[in-house]
């Protein structure tokens, strides 16, 4: 991943942050016929080894996973894309002053690597479905458990997946946020994207850009 440094992130605690607040993250492995990506929820085990471990469970249909078995020896990686905003000139001061300005996109993404294990152990998998969920469905009033559902349901369910273990051996961040921007810039992308845009996605980059946005060096 390209890195100018002032976009670099490094923290373990501000990268893991976004993992487990955008969890759906794509995992791309190569084969024989190059490439192959698929879109799957992780749940993150941020205390095993120096950075953590990737648990993740597939459709046992999935390919992917006979790919990655096949090719045991080759790391893979797993893309997690935070938030994301077009950013227009015309927020910027330095367009009134000199008009030499041009649109960009602010965004916040990690990226791991790591070794991947394949796991056909049932009881693996009843485990981490069962942290998965109710991880996901802990904020819910009235959460929805696993043992919801009809265990024979649930037991057929379990045979259609297999699971996967990625211990990350490096990961690495860009949030790039506005920082390359003087002060009265990055205050008018927070104000055009707080009394403009009106989505979420244009909030949370308002956050960012206020928690990690620096004036550069004159």
């Amino acid at each position: 991943m390209y890195q100018p440094p002032l976009f670099r992130e490094t923290r373990p605690e501000i990268l893991h942050e976004l993992i487990r607040a955008h969890p759906l993250g794509l995992l791309i492995s190569v084969g024989n016929d190059g490439p192959v990506a698929d879109p799957l929820p992780f749940l993150l085990d941020a205390d095993a080894g120096s950075h953590g471990r990737l648990l993740v469970h597939m459709a046992r249909a999935n390919p992917q996973w006979r790919i990655i078995s096949e090719n045991s020896g080759k790391p893979v990686m797993v893309v997690f894309q935070g938030v994301n905003t077009y950013t227009t000139p015309s927020w910027y001061e330095t367009k009134r002053e000199t008009g030499k300005v041009v649109p960009t996109w602010n965004y916040a993404i990690v990226q791991v690597r790591g070794m991947a294990r394949i796991i056909d152990d049932r009881d693996w998998l009843a485990w981490q479905i069962n942290a998965l969920t109710e991880k996901q469905e802990s904020p819910r009033a009235d959460p929805w458990h696993v043992s919801d559902a009809p265990e024979d349901f649930i037991e057929s369910q379990i045979k259609a997946i297999i699971g996967m273990e990625i211990v990350i051996d490096s990961i690495e961040g860009k949030w790039k946020v506005s920082q390359n921007r003087p002060a009265a810039d990055q205050k008018g992308v927070i104000e055009g994207l707080t009394h403009e845009v009106h989505t979420d996605a244009a909030a949370e980059m308002a956050e960012l850009v206020r928690r990690f946005g620096k004036k550069p060096a004159e």
